[in-house]
């Protein structure tokens, strides 16, 4: 039997060795830290349940798909349930946008901002759909090894218009600025500035209105825990609390892998979870080709870091939904600072996540868990002591959820704390503190990418983030569907 060594517990990690397992490869996922999940970490303080995010699950049937190699369903694991409205847009002078699939509901919500863009918002559905039949059902789960796979996409990225981002691209379909940014959101969900980010992307749109948006009942984390059941029924092996200090080579192969407690394994293939710039620069230090790669990735663009208060409360807020975003009083001008600038603007943009509106088994009875996720300059661009700055820059940010949803939001919480662009670096090694890995942009899109194969090392393999496609649940599941093909047709 063929044997491989998966690097992290991330979705895209689980997903890449449920695959592996599935076909008979005996798989060892290592992971450094106490628990799997990667970004989708969770902690359980005072009663309260927090999830570090993901929160947002899409694509459902990519998920399903996990378990369906095996025979099992995956409900035998994980309970999804349905959240509607997908999410509450709230902006500053008090107007509410409910964005949701069903037709009837969005139309009146569309009316309300502008009746006149009722039309333009159905001609960028059409749109929407085109994209992603294009850039996610034939190419989201396709390895881009090649600058000919580039070239062979390039008509339908040109009949779309790729170059153009995906802001732009709504601009030209709907009038009203808000309307706009409720179509354009998203891309900040990847990591993505809507203002350069390819209008390829503008397929999150048809992704959520065909799928849904769903929750996995008890947290993220239990979609993540579900994951891990299903690997190690099929016989794989998790390795927690133990990271990996390095990938051992010999000539062009990869042979094994060495953790801090010294454990070592050698298998016939590795693949990497790990950030991408910490697999070449850290894992892969003895490699003469890492070292050209990490140079040449320390050269690429980034995504943003977060600043995210998780906090619980006393109290139940059921006006209060799901998911709701907290537009500041700008919207272009604060991307430029965190995306461009560097700057910690005075003023920011919130992602509120709310989780015991739709499953109260998450807090103490009478009480409700929140979060609260400000998009922050990464490290590269803001090197600030985040020690010295997180106090105060919490105090703002639940003082704004308290203006605007929760009056008496200081006297009411219980526990709380925060999660900085420090601590992505230090728990994740995500370079500069990055959500996300590498930006969106499309001179960073498919073959622009990392790679899903290593292109020196032929049982070098990487999946996540920073491959293709990118960021989000959606985009590491069809990451790992990409790197698990090219594993089996190689083991072949």
């Amino acid at each position: 039997m063929k044997t491989a060594a998966v690097i992290g517990a991330g979705f895209g990690g689980l997903a890449l060795a449920i695959r592996l397992q599935a076909a008979g490869i005996q798989t060892t996922i290592i992971e450094g830290r106490d628990k799997p999940g990667g970004r989708a970490y969770f902690w359980e303080r005072d009663g309260f349940t927090f999830d570090a995010g993901p929160t947002v699950i899409t694509a459902p049937e990519a998920l399903q798909e996990l378990w369906a190699l095996s025979g099992h369903a995956m409900s035998e694991d994980v309970e999804l349930v349905p959240v509607n409205p997908f999410y509450r847009l709230n902006w500053v002078d008090g107007t509410n946008f409910d964005y949701t699939n069903d037709d009837v509901v969005l139309r009146q919500e569309i009316a309300k901002l502008d009746p006149g863009d009722i039309a333009g918002y159905a001609r960028f559905l059409e749109y929407s759909r085109g994209v992603y039949e294009e850039g996610y059902v034939k190419l989201g789960s396709k390895a881009f090894l090649d600058f000919t796979s580039m070239v062979k996409a390039a008509p339908a990225l040109a009949k779309y218009q790729a170059w153009r981002s995906v802001y732009s691209i709504v601009s030209g379909f709907v009038k009203n600025e808000k309307l706009r940014q409720a179509l354009s959101f998203h891309t900040l969900l990847v990591g993505g500035d809507p203002m350069k980010t390819s209008s390829i992307y503008a397929l999150i749109h048809k992704l959520e209105r065909d799928g849904g948006v769903w929750f996995a009942k008890g947290g993220t984390n239990r979609l993540v825990a579900g994951m891990v059941r299903q690997f190690e029924r099929l016989g794989g092996v998790v390795r927690l609390g133990d990271p990996v200090a390095s990938i051992e080579t010999l000539g062009d192969r990869a042979t094994g892998v060495t953790t801090k407690s010294g454990f070592h394994l050698d298998v016939d293939a590795i693949a990497s979870n790990a950030d991408i710039m910490h697999s070449y620069r850290d894992l892969l230090a003895g490699s003469r080709s890492a070292r050209r790669t990490t140079a040449s990735l320390a050269r690429k663009r980034y995504s943003p870091s977060l600043f995210v208060v998780h906090f619980g409360v006393k109290g139940s807020w059921p006006g209060i939904p799901h998911h709701m975003i907290l537009f500041g009083p700008r919207y272009k001008g604060l991307l430029a600072d965190i995306y461009d600038h560097g700057v910690l603007s005075e003023d920011f943009s919130l992602y509120l996540h709310h989780p015991t509106v739709t499953d109260p088994s998450m807090a103490p009875e009478g009480h409700s868990t929140f979060y609260a996720l400000a998009p922050v300059p990464h490290r590269g661009k803001f090197p600030a002591n985040w020690d010295e700055i997180a106090p105060e820059y919490e105090k703002r940010i639940l003082d704004e959820v308290g203006r605007r949803l929760i009056p008496d939001i200081h006297d009411r919480i219980v526990t709380k704390f925060s999660y900085t662009p420090v601590d992505f670096s230090n728990d994740l090694n995500a370079h500069m503190g990055s959500a996300f890995s590498l930006e969106p942009v499309l001179t960073q899109s498919a073959y622009f990418r990392a790679h899903n194969r290593d292109d020196h090392i032929p049982n070098l393999y990487f999946v996540g983030a920073g491959t293709h496609p990118g960021a989000g649940i959606p985009g590491v599941v069809g990451s790992a569907k990409a790197t698990a093909e090219l594993m089996l047709a190689d083991t072949r």
